[in-house]
């Protein structure tokens, strides 16, 4: 018995029946936690692969068509070459930009007398043109017959007419309503690019649109649908799971994020796929490792 009370058999007893050690040390600590990160990243495909309709992966595009508002003089000639090249008709309402829907009141719709853009504002017409979201992409995951996929010249996101059965979901989710539906072929369909020679830069007089390499915009744009429609439960369930900590890619996303944050631009998968986990993976664990580091860095220089 020792001076405290507790029989020192009781320690020994625990000790025999479990076989581990009571006492916690920091060593135990790194050693527990660095073999639970690296379970759960060597998990994370076996979770996607036991999933029901996982989330839908695809690479960045290798381009983007972008405008620039001040040059537009809105002659609509980007929106029948568009329908003309990929629908056969001059259908401006089908076209894979979207001008027409600005020409008068600008993408917020009709204010006051004067006031904002378009012809009976300022006279600035914006375009609105396909952002090539990057990963999650909203219309290719909502998608329930996974008939948005990548165009094999320029990786854009592209809408397979076999697979289309016309549901029209794929409208709803798209953040800024830039898909399409074509009421004779009952299909939708949105910007693939031209396989890298859009029409509508071509036809344009005034020189307002320009094919540059791909950069993330989604951020930087105003929302039209700020309702889009919400991914199935499964789906959101499954992008989680990707991003369990420890996964390399969390640092990259977790630091735009920040950095979007930072300089007042909204997150580009916010809403859609990023998750608490995500900072738990590339900031809280990694911080709480490094701080118990520290600790015992500080601990042993104070000793000596």
């Amino acid at each position: 018995m020792k001076a405290n009370g507790v029989p020192e058999t009781i320690g020994k007893s625990a000790e025999g029946s479990t076989g581990l050690p009571l006492a916690c040390t920091r060593r135990h600590v790194l050693i527990w936690g660095g073999v639970s990160i690296a379970g759960l990243s060597a998990l994370s495909p076996s979770l996607l692969l036991g999933g029901d309709r996982s989330l839908i992966l695809m690479e960045k595009a290798q381009g983007l068509v972008i405008a620039d508002p001040v040059l537009c003089v809105g002659c609509g000639r980007c929106e029948l070459a568009c329908t003309e090249f990929n629908d056969g008709k001059a259908s401006p309402s089908l076209s894979r930009i979207k001008v027409a829907r600005n020409l008068f009141f600008g993408p917020l719709g009709a204010p006051a007398w004067r006031e904002g853009h378009g012809s009976f504002g300022d006279g600035l017409i914006v375009q609105d043109l396909c952002r090539q979201c990057p990963h999650p992409v909203p219309c290719a995951n909502i998608c329930p017959e996974g008939a948005i996929i990548l165009s094999p010249a320029t990786h854009a996101r592209v809408i397979d007419p076999v697979k289309c059965t016309g549901c029209k979901i794929c409208l709803q989710a798209c953040p800024w309503e830039m898909i399409s539906f074509d009421p004779d072929s009952r299909k939708a369909t949105k910007c693939h690019l031209c396989r890298g020679k859009p029409k509508c830069v071509e036809a344009c007089p005034a020189g307002s649109l320009s094919y540059v390499p791909w950069r993330d915009l989604t951020g930087k744009t105003p929302l039209r649908n700020r309702h889009p429609s919400e991914l199935p439960p499964q789906r959101a369930q499954s992008c989680q799971e990707c991003h369990l900590p420890g996964l390399p890619q969390n640092v990259g996303e977790v630091s735009a994020m920040i950095g979007r944050s930072l300089r007042g631009g909204r997150s580009a998968s916010s809403g859609i796929g990023f998750k608490w986990i995500d900072l738990a993976g590339a900031v809280l664990v990694p911080l709480a490792v490094g701080s118990i580091l520290v600790h015992a860095v500080l601990r042993k220089v104070r000793k000596r």
